[in-house]
């Protein structure tokens, strides 16, 4: 298993999460109707992102006995790799227009980067980040370059 196809974000409110982000410039696919959709794919490169009602998702963990659904950082953060500092802050800005909650203001990084953090709809932590040292793949995933 060396591989991760997609992360499900489960949503408190699908059609508004889907709305965030598409104001982020996201490319999405519904599954059900645009106004109670199923489930929402986005159709970016690299891993897949879905769009999920939270307790359906805790129901299709454990149909009998779902995980409770709390609130507060749990642990993951999702990252995206910008190419420039002047992205970075474009990411940031976006975000805070859709709804987003700056938590850290975009700023030089202890690894000699430059990023922030925001979190989306649901509460869910996104860093924004650029590194002079970083490369890309035809993709666009980011290629880690072994010590």
């Amino acid at each position: 298993m060396n591989r991760l196809n997609i992360i499900t974000l489960g949503t408190k409110d699908i059609v508004k999460s889907h709305n965030f982000f598409k104001k982020l410039g996201f490319d999405t696919s519904v599954s059900g109707p645009e106004t109670e959709p199923d489930i929402i794919f986005f159709k970016n490169e690299g891993t897949k992102i879905a769009l999920y009602p939270i307790g359906e998702l805790a129901k299709d963990i454990n149909e009998h006995h779902p995980p409770t659904i709390s609130k507060g950082f749990q642990g993951i953060t999702l990252a995206y790799n910008a190419k420039s500092q002047a992205e970075v802050d474009e990411v940031l800005k976006k975000a805070k227009l859709a709804g987003a909650t700056i938590q850290k203001e975009a700023q030089k990084t202890d690894w000699g980067g430059y990023g922030g953090y925001f979190t989306d709809l649901d509460g869910y932590y996104w860093e924004v980040a650029y590194g002079e040292m970083w490369e890309f793949d035809e993709s666009n995933m980011l290629i880690i370059h072994d010590e």
